[in-house]
């Protein structure tokens, strides 16, 4: 199998309040789907990257991701350590590779990630970067805002960003005050 042929691997987180779907090569993690985007996310998914034929129902291969995940949602991980797998374009991969530099909790606005990445106008470049993170939650993408504070643009739906914020406000308080 060529390198653009790689054999991925789905399964789905089947947490009660976090039901997403998850997609794994055997280098890395490749995919996490929104909340309650369901199958149709990733098959959508594996259309834009020519793998619908490639992919294998095999939950085995993304435990590991599965009980990070899980840890996150109880609070017991503020960091992931996973494989991942993922390919965008230059610019892409230079924003959600500092995307991964917001620390838990943390929140910062397009435009200081712009600030970040070495080019201070490119604000709704980076915002379409954001756009197209294939690994939600593992590049914390939903730590960025708009300089007015308002929670917007996530590639899933809005109430699962306000959640993952909320969630890690409310682990972080309960850390600090310990």
């Amino acid at each position: 199998m060529s390198e653009e042929m790689k054999q991925i691997y789905y399964g789905k987180l089947s947490n009660q309040k976090w039901p997403i779907y998850l997609a794994a090569t055997d280098k890395g993690i490749c995919f996490v789907g929104s909340l309650n985007g369901g199958k149709t996310e990733l098959n959508e998914w594996l259309k834009k990257i020519d793998s619908i034929g490639l992919a294998k129902y095999n939950p085995d291969k993304l435990a590991y991701c599965v009980n990070q995940l899980e840890e996150y949602f109880k609070g017991e991980r503020t960091y992931f350590h996973l494989p991942l797998d993922i390919k965008g374009t230059p610019f892409q991969e230079k924003v959600w590779a500092e995307l991964l530099n917001i620390p838990y909790g943390g929140a910062i606005t397009y435009g200081e990630l712009a600030k970040r990445i070495g080019n201070p106008r490119a604000s709704r470049a980076v915002g379409t970067a954001i756009g197209k993170n294939p690994l939600l939650i593992i590049i914390p993408c939903h730590r960025v805002s708009h300089k007015n504070g308002q929670v917007s643009g996530y590639r899933g739906p809005i109430n699962m960003k306000v959640d993952l914020l909320a969630l890690e406000k409310q682990k972080r308080k309960s850390v600090m005050v310990k």
